[in-house]
């Protein structure tokens, strides 16, 4: 009984991967025939499947886009760069649409070490640092038992140096999981999708109006209470915000 259970449930994943990739080209023949709606309602209905990819995020923004549809070609965008961080067609095109916003938010100064660490960390997801470590933590126990048990002082030499070089590896990894697990936590990023909102210097509809913000605009949430986030801009602007105006990451 059980074995024809498994074999049931193949089949019907097999046959849900088919239809996902029959909507994915369907899509596409769409999207060439400059259809972008009809495009975007085959590649949202594989969404609606819970099947997610850097491709199918980065289809669904490029019809969004071609659409004038600016906030959900953000957020589509910055949900494929998550998923594939260096893909240089989503940077390409995720630029293209953040210049068609019409917030223009000017970063806070920061340091050379922020600097440098923002660009390191941003290279793969906390999930992927952890990995790293994992593998590299596997590798220094495989190069410390060659040195272990080699005869040649040469051979020992060179795994022993190649096994500290391993073990620095998987402390740097591990402080990169640890921090950008921290940073995901903390700082959780939005995407303005109202056309213009109002955000508030408290979370009330009568209390004062700070600053605008517009479609496409990306902020990132701090608290959430109730149905108001306090978010926060790159600038350092911060403010509260309705839940109903915007949609994370």
């Amino acid at each position: 009984m059980k074995k024809i259970l498994i074999v049931l449930m193949v089949l019907i994943s097999i046959s849900g991967l088919a239809q996902n990739d029959a909507l994915f080209d369907q899509g596409k023949e769409l999207y060439k025939a400059e259809k972008y709606q009809g495009a975007l309602d085959s590649w949202m209905k594989i969404l609606e499947r819970e099947q997610h990819s850097a491709s199918l995020y980065f289809n669904i923004a490029n019809a969004h886009y071609k659409l004038n549809n600016i906030g959900p070609s953000v957020y589509y965008y910055e949900k494929a760069l998550q998923l594939d961080p260096n893909d240089s067609d989503i940077k390409n095109n995720l630029a293209f649409a953040e210049n068609a916003r019409i917030d223009v938010i000017e970063p806070l100064p920061q340091t050379v070490f922020k600097r440098w660490y923002q660009r390191i960390s941003g290279i793969m997801s906390f999930d992927g640092w952890a990995a790293t470590a994992t593998v590299f933590s596997i590798l220094f126990v495989l190069l410390f038992l060659a040195y272990y048990f080699s005869v040649s002082e040469r051979r020992k030499r060179l795994f022993f140096t190649t096994a500290i070089a391993s073990i620095c590896v998987v402390f740097a990894t591990l402080v990169l999981a640890f921090k950008t697990y921290d940073d995901a936590q903390r700082y959780r990023p939005a995407i303005i999708f109202a056309e213009e909102t109002e955000v508030r210097s408290e979370p009330t509809m009568g209390s004062e109006t700070a600053f605008l913000l517009h479609e496409g605009t990306k902020v990132m949430i701090r608290v959430r209470e109730g149905d108001w986030f306090r978010i926060s801009l790159a600038d350092g602007k911060d403010g509260w915000i309705p839940a109903s105006e915007l949609k994370e990451l």
